[in-house]
């Protein structure tokens, strides 16, 4: 039997990923939650939970985008997962780390904090680890997200609302429904995969607008003095950087029909 150890299993992609593996697959999962490194003593128990296991799915993370807070991030999203990293390297398990399309920034670099925190993840687990797969998640959307308040996508948000306020100046995302990234982050799990850094999107870049109007929601602009520094005005997967043997089965359209209807 697999032993895997997730973290953030409370968070948005690791409640889904921890529900896919328990409903389709009788391995032995250990769940880390955020509290979790408050404890005492939680670097010492964690590296016997990591020696216990045959692989570690790193989905925990800090993911507010809009967090100025350098301490905190730092800890959360480089800190943890360093200490997570060296450990898994001495006990020579597969790490799969799930990083965000944040790294890919405005000109191939990020353009935020948490983008940055994500950044170092990437750079310090391809130096340090013989097994490591970092994944680039593009725009999630999808069941799962009700608790992430501003940072939920647009969908989410935007339905709930029924009506939404967009910035001007055309920008686009590579939108990619959750189904997709849950059998994107598990598929090292039952694949022999290359580390390195791949993407995790339906590698297609549309309009916000698009997605309001699949919604039959309204929409209106705010002024072009709203957008924040370092917005990243398009973000679209290379599916030239899928995992061999993955790809994104939903379309934008299809995806926002079944959340739909989970929504309703």
């Amino acid at each position: 039997m697999k032993k895997i150890l997730i973290t953030g299993f409370e968070g948005f992609v690791g409640k889904n990923v921890t529900s896919y593996l328990k409903e389709n697959y009788n391995f032995s999962l250990t769940l880390i939650e955020k509290r979790y490194y408050s404890e005492k003593n939680w670097e010492q128990n964690i590296e016997k939970l990591i020696s216990e296991s045959n692989i570690i799915l790193h989905i925990g993370a800090d993911s507010n985008t809009l967090s100025k807070d350098i301490d905190h991030m730092m800890f959360y999203n480089f800190y943890i997962s360093k200490k997570i990293f060296d450990i898994a390297e001495k006990y020579n398990k597969l790490v799969v780390y799930s990083s965000s399309a944040a790294c890919e920034g405005v000109d191939g670099y990020p353009s935020n904090l948490y983008g940055w925190t994500k950044y170092l993840g990437e750079l310090y687990g391809i130096k340090n680890n013989s097994k490591f797969v970092a994944l680039r998640y593009f725009n999630v959307y999808g069941p799962g997200e009700e608790h992430k308040g501003i940072m939920s996508s647009v969908a989410y948000q935007a339905y709930q609302q029924k009506k939404f306020v967009l910035f001007p100046n055309n920008p686009k995302r590579d939108f990619v429904y959750i189904e997709d990234v849950v059998r994107a982050t598990v598929h090292p799990v039952f694949n022999e995969i290359n580390s390195g850094v791949y993407h995790v999107g339906s590698g297609k870049s549309e309009t916000f607008e698009k997605v309001l109007e699949l919604l039959d929601v309204k929409y209106s602009y705010s002024n072009i003095e709203s957008i924040p520094e370092g917005y990243q005005f398009n973000t679209k997967a290379d599916n030239k950087l899928f995992q061999k043997g993955w790809v994104p089965h939903y379309s934008l359209e299809d995806g926002i029909k079944k959340y739909k209807e989970y929504l309703n």
